[in-house]
């Protein structure tokens, strides 16, 4: 049997899954259909929000395989899952990540209709796509998130701690050019960071027909140089900064995730409001997450989780012991595993809620 994981210390009891799943439905009644999936915790920048200057990576032991994560995205698109994202830290530092990309996107051509992955998403900080955004392109990817925090240099430094502007940039300019169906553009607007560039990140976007995303900072680990209530600036604010420019639409329009998106008269391209401080989005969530350890996340703002990792490995050893041992049963104690997660996904998170413990662990680890 597997644990289930219900607190930072990692105590817990074991939970039965049921043996035949038509889908994953947790106990609120909301399909998971959307996995996000982190590769590495390692990134190229250090920006505030995320993690900090000095971080200590995971040991290489610790973190899945290629191969162990190939085999828990086959197993959740085998369970119903229909959009996957691949994120980080940032995915594209990872050594011989493509091979990865590349067999989980000919999953997209594999299986029947209805058991199928539809769209494999990547979020990443751009620096890295002036080498891979036509490589990732042609490996399958449908779409991407690209972080843009700033469009000055110095403060672009600021906010990354160590990050060129102009590489991102470039890196952009190459993802126009790779075809991918749609490209958006994130933003966490930070209080005195910039607060002021609302209105230059939308109309870069605009002008060269993406998306974009306004994102709240989040209350994950001690990673900001800064007190984040001092810093979160709603989307609240941002929409009317936005209004003073723009005629925004609401749309119902939606992606995998869970942007609230505005259409802008005789434009392609849309505004999106992922605002987790200000509106809680919880009841309508389809998507768990798992970091590049194996914890299989069941919510951003709690501890709740499962060791995917443990199950993955234990099973590995009893191959060892057992030459008949077949990968079929590790593809069912696994998938039990996940079934049986949906019992403990909590039905909100409690952000800067006093009465409620926040996560202690910085967004590298939680899966970008």
């Amino acid at each position: 049997m597997y644990k289930i994981d219900t607190s930072p210390s990692g105590g817990g009891s074991p939970a039965q899954a049921p043996s035949q799943p038509s889908s994953l439905i947790d106990r609120f009644g909301r399909r998971v259909d959307y996995v996000r999936l982190s590769v590495t915790d390692r990134c190229d920048l250090r920006c505030v929000y995320c993690m900090t200057e000095d971080m200590t990576f995971l040991p290489r032991r610790e973190i899945l395989s290629l191969e162990e994560l190939y085999r828990v995205a086959r197993c959740f698109v085998e369970l119903g899952v229909r959009k996957l994202r691949l994120t980080g830290g940032e995915p594209m530092v990872r050594s011989n990540v493509m091979e990865l990309i590349t067999r989980i996107g000919a999953m997209k051509n594999k299986g029947r209709k209805n058991n199928r992955l539809e769209e494999l998403l990547l979020t990443t900080n751009g620096a890295q796509l002036e080498k891979y955004a036509q490589p990732l392109q042609q490996a399958g990817v449908d779409r991407l998130n690209i972080s843009l925090d700033s469009l000055d240099a110095s403060r672009f430094r600021r906010i990354s701690r160590v990050g060129d502007l102009q590489r991102v940039l470039v890196g952009i300019e190459a993802a126009r050019a790779a075809g991918f169906r749609r490209i958006r553009l994130n933003s966490v607007i930070m209080r005195g960071y910039n607060d002021d560039e609302i209105i230059p990140l939308a109309e870069f976007a605009i002008s060269r027909g993406l998306d974009i995303a306004f994102i709240e900072e989040m209350p994950l680990g001690e990673a900001s140089d800064h007190r984040r209530e001092d810093t979160v600036y709603s989307n609240a604010e941002v929409r009317r900064v936005l209004e003073g420019r723009y005629d925004l639409i609401d749309s119902t329009a939606r992606s995998a995730g869970p942007s609230r998106y505005c259409a802008i008269a005789g434009q392609r391209s849309r505004v999106g409001f992922i605002s987790p401080m200000s509106h809680n989005f919880c009841a309508d969530c389809n998507r768990v997450r798992v970091t590049v350890e194996g914890r299989l996340l069941l919510c951003l703002g709690n501890e709740h989780s499962v060791d995917l990792r443990a199950v993955l490995r234990k099973k590995m050893r009893k191959e060892v012991r057992k030459e008949t041992q077949n990968e079929s049963a590790t593809d069912t104690d696994l998938k039990q595993a996940i079934i049986g997660s949906m019992a403990i996904k909590p039905q909100r998170h409690y952000f800067y809620e006093k009465d409620h413990p926040q996560p202690v662990r910085l967004m590298n680890m939680t899966g970008g």
